[in-house]
């Protein structure tokens, strides 16, 4: 194969280079493989990044060699390739982040070896405001995946209980992602208390399940939920994209119908997905993730977590009655779910809305 090749991608001339190189040793699994999954899953993929500050996580040398992050957009970029300007307090200095909007972005940026897609949760035409909360589950050794699945049906139920729907997806790696989507006027300083409020409330009820804390020495067989990727700063690897692991696997959109056979049948192997794999699904089930760039949902507004509230009749299975219980509190007939994120010390001062910032 030459090292150049020259294609035309929806009208843009593009040149591809080394794409017999191999990227994943352990499988073979080459930069034009890459390139090619990431043109076959453009389609479902394209959606949940377009309008949204891109993090590229590159690695020319493959997944067993270095590898860097890439915030700002190269500047050897086509002049059809488009960016966001965002302000960086850390940098101080507005950076300009890659939009993968279209098709022939998306294959220029895999041509890049940039293996890992990571989104912020924000629009880059309002980057404070975040569209989703997610809860990154991440299993502490001997935990893994099945232990995720029962952890997160907990937050499943938890938010069908306050009737918000919520959409999970494996990690591509170890974990689980449990997604919430709102696409509603919020705050990132109200999705991250949230967030914490839910994971220590967990780790309460669920102490030998559970650990809200970021420590890695307590995490030992227990789960972590991350509820601190719900900032500003920081991003969450995209739905359908690749990781650098040993083999090609996926971040991959999951029903609760497979969440629930992973942890009744004990079985990890059900929840791993590799490129080929991913495919196949889209093509026979769709967009799993879709409504997560579409539903329109309200986080409840968070006062404080109440230990007072009465017997949940309604708890559906797999879910804690403890945990059900603690989220709840009576006013007039609307149930109401209260939490403050304490560890935060004094309250939160609203970020400006002069600059957007990284």
């Amino acid at each position: 194969m030459p090292a150049e090749t020259i294609v035309e991608v929806e009208g843009r001339k593009l040149k591809l280079t080394n794409l017999d190189k191999v990227l994943y040793p352990a499988t073979g699994f080459a930069k034009g493989q890459v390139v090619d999954y990431y043109a076959r899953i453009a389609p479902v993929l394209l959606p949940h990044l377009q309008g949204r500050p891109l993090t590229m996580k590159r690695y020319p040398g493959g997944v067993d060699a270095e590898f860097f992050f890439e915030k700002n957009a190269p500047k050897h970029r086509p002049d059809w390739v488009k960016t966001t300007p965002v302000w960086s307090e850390g940098n101080n200095r507005t950076m300009y982040y890659l939009l993968a909007d279209d098709l022939p972005t998306l294959v220029w940026i895999a041509n890049l070896a940039s293996i890992e897609l990571h989104p912020s949760l924000s629009l880059g035409a309002d980057i404070e405001t975040p569209t989703m909360i997610v809860f990154d589950l991440d299993p502490g050794p001997p935990a893994n995946i099945v232990q995720c699945c029962q952890v997160g049906l907990l937050v499943r139920d938890i938010f069908e209980h306050f009737g918000l729907r919520s959409f999970a997806k494996t990690s591509g790696s170890k974990g689980m992602q449990i997604y919430v989507p709102l696409n509603t006027k919020t705050s990132y300083d109200e999705t991250k208390s949230f967030a914490h409020a839910i994971a220590r409330l967990l780790e309460q009820e669920h102490p030998d399940l559970v650990v809200s804390d970021m420590k890695k020495a307590v995490r030992t067989n227990k789960v972590f939920v991350d509820w601190s990727q719900n900032d500003q700063h920081k991003t969450t690897i995209s739905v359908y994209s690749l990781r650098a692991r040993e083999r090609p696997t996926v971040s991959t959109p999951i029903s609760w119908e497979e969440v629930e056979r992973g942890l009744k049948k004990k079985n990890a192997d059900l929840l791993v997905f590799e490129a080929k794999d991913v495919v196949a699904r889209v093509e026979k089930m769709g967009d799993l993730f879709g409504p997560v760039q579409t539903l329109k949902q309200k986080l409840p507004q968070l006062s404080g977590l109440t230990a007072n509230a009465q017997k949940d009749e309604s708890n559906k299975a797999g879910a804690s009655p403890k945990t059900t219980q603690a989220l709840r509190k009576k006013a007039g007939d609307k149930v109401i779910p209260m939490a403050t994120d304490k560890t935060r010390g004094s309250k939160a001062k609203a970020s400006p809305k002069k600059r957007r910032k990284v």
